[in-house]
């Protein structure tokens, strides 16, 4: 078992809410964006992709979210249907917003990526999208923090996160500090400091969690304090706090629990994001499922590392015999904690 309570039986295991994009990957490994011939297309976004990694593991999910009346829009509401999420709760927007779009290179470190989210479709969701009566018949609620950078976006999240306190619905803040996203780093940090107050668990790297504090340091890569403001979180708001560490693994910090390590799998990297999703896309699968937290955070190791071998985030998470067979096949080894990129992050 886990420390972590769920609600019981309800309609939907995990609803995600927030950014639904349009990821573009080069077809040519290893070249730069100027050189690049050709682009595979796929759904981005952390909160469509860890929906679309719980779903295939067998989570009953879905999104909120708002895309663009256009190609791009229709296109991410058929993949994450087709991949079996409940997109009922994605809205149509037709005041001329666009979806997200990334185009990035292929290359497992220094990747270059170019991101187009000029009045982005996903932040213009509002409160009125917001329906309370799914919340409360929802076990789990993720929302990234990327969905409260900005209004009218920030003011829906705040409010679906409030709704589902109320219901007993658990909810899960994936830090997802992104710098481009924000008018300044203050301002982050105290928006991303009360939606802590409102979440049962918190996700994010060291980096993230620097934001909360020490923002000068915020994109340092040994970004100092990570572990001090999980324990800081656990003890004054948070059930768990899960802090990812890159090639040193993951840890997870428990009200009146000791702190659980977990290294990672090494494999060849294809990509520098989309394990940290795979990673919470399994996490959750596992944890709602009734897994202890050391059984969750090997198969979010597992999930993440079948994820940042492949050639797409969304496209690439696990099914269930996929990650099934990956940890079958790594049981007698023992994950490691070094020779592997930094952690993966989705553009």
């Amino acid at each position: 078992m886990n420390s972590l309570r769920f609600p019981g039986q309800r309609a939907t295991d995990l609803i995600c809410l927030g950014r639904a994009g349009v990821d573009l990957y080069a077809q040519q490994e290893g070249t730069p964006l100027e050189q690049v011939q050709g682009f595979r297309k796929s759904v981005g976004g952390s909160p469509a992709n860890v929906a679309t990694g719980a779903a295939r593991l067998g989570l009953r999910v879905a999104m909120v979210s708002v895309v663009s009346d256009d190609g791009f829009g229709r296109y991410v509401r058929q993949f994450l249907a087709d991949n079996a999420v409940d997109v009922r709760g994605i809205r149509t927007d037709q005041s001329g917003s666009l979806n997200s779009v990334a185009f990035t290179e292929m290359r497992p470190e220094d990747c270059k990526v170019i991101i187009y989210r000029r009045n982005a479709a996903d932040l213009q969701l509002r409160v009125s999208d917001i329906d309370g009566r799914a919340i409360a018949d929802a076990r789990a609620l993720l929302v990234t923090g990327t969905a409260l950078s900005a209004s009218p976006s920030r003011e829906a999240a705040f409010h679906a996160m409030r709704l589902a306190r109320q219901a007993g619905t658990l909810v899960v803040l994936d830090l997802d500090y992104r710098p481009y996203g924000w008018a300044d780093a203050d301002e982050a940090s105290v928006t991303l400091a009360m939606a802590c107050t409102l979440s049962d668990m918190v996700i994010g790297n060291r980096e993230e969690f620097a934001v909360l504090g020490d923002r000068s340091s915020a994109g340092a890569s040994e970004a100092p304090g990570a572990d001090l403001q999980a324990r800081a979180l656990v003890r004054d708001t948070a059930q768990a706090v899960v802090v990812k560490d890159g090639p040193r693994g993951c840890r997870v910090y428990l009200r009146d629990e000791p702190m659980i390590e977990q290294g990672i799998f090494p494999v060849r990297a294809r990509k520098p994001f989309g394990s940290g999703d795979a990673f919470a896309a399994a996490l959750l699968w596992s944890l709602i499922g009734g897994r202890s937290w050391q059984e969750a955070l090997r198969w979010g190791a597992a999930a993440a590392a079948i994820n940042v071998s492949g050639d797409a985030c969304a496209e690439a998470m696990p099914s269930l015999p996929q990650l099934q067979t990956f940890v079958e096949a790594h049981a007698r080894a023992t994950p490691s904690s070094a020779q592997a990129p930094q952690e993966p992050k989705e553009p």
